[in-house]
């Protein structure tokens, strides 16, 4: 294993760069922290939309979310890279294919962790900002949202894990990750793949269990801290794909 190590680390951690594209585990923590990055402001909207008063809104997203959640993301990933194409004439490179998927659904798992940090709020702070006048929009902007966040950033640290392990669905459409790459090494070497396997395993896991740990701490933290109060949101993780 050592001996693999010390002859595929490099290949195994960016892929072919910089004489090539990046790839490997470099590939798969951009492609997670974009997925995440680029879906949490629309994560917002949609959970804002979720808890809003106005039901011709409420209704629509709430859809949306339960639509979205009940399809597996690999049937969204062969969509938008096989079937979308011959519709539309345009078709998308690998890389922007499992980005686009990552960020949907992304957004709608946040937009779930947001609901239950503003619901997961004393209802008396929404009183007291009513009482000094402001209306349901400023409200969340200026008194709610600042508090649910502090209190939802175990909920999104454990979301950035499930992208992690969601990004090897990128193997099937031949986005070069993380996983891709092993099996492009494994070709070369032919007799190692339980060796290799246990290498992506244990990089997998030391990743995740680190972010996992992470993600416990600042839970700890957050409940020890006496600004949290009881501004802890409800427990709403989705179910992360199988990698």
């Amino acid at each position: 294993m050592l001996e693999l190590i010390d002859t595929y680390w490099l290949y195994f951690l960016v892929g072919q760069y910089p004489n090539g594209p990046l790839g490997g585990l470099a590939l798969t923590l951009l492609l997670a922290t974009l997925g995440l990055l680029l879906g949490l402001p629309l994560g917002i909207v949609l959970g804002l939309a979720r808890v809003s008063p106005i039901a011709w809104l409420r209704l629509p997203v709430t859809a949306l979310v339960f639509v979205v959640r009940g399809i597996p993301l690999l049937m969204v990933v062969f969509w938008a890279y096989f079937f979308l194409p011959s519709v539309t004439g345009v078709k998308t490179d690998q890389f922007s294919t499992m980005l686009i998927a990552l960020v949907v659904f992304d957004a709608v798992y946040l937009a779930e962790i947001v609901r239950a940090g503003i619901q997961g709020l004393p209802r008396g702070q929404v009183e007291a900002a009513h009482s000094l006048g402001l209306g349901w929009w400023r409200s969340m902007r200026t008194v709610v949202l600042p508090q649910a966040t502090r209190a939802m950033l175990p909920s999104l640290v454990n979301q950035f894990v499930s992208t992690i392990k969601e990004t090897s669905l990128g193997y099937i459409i031949g986005l070069n990750e993380v996983s891709f790459v092993t099996t492009q090494i494994n070709t070369q070497v032919f007799t190692r793949p339980a060796e290799l396997y246990a290498i992506l395993g244990l990089t997998y896991f030391l990743l995740c269990f680190g972010l996992s740990r992470l993600a416990y701490w600042l839970e700890r933290r957050l409940a020890r801290s006496p600004q949290a109060g009881t501004a802890r949101p409800r427990p709403a993780q989705p179910q992360a794909s199988a990698p």
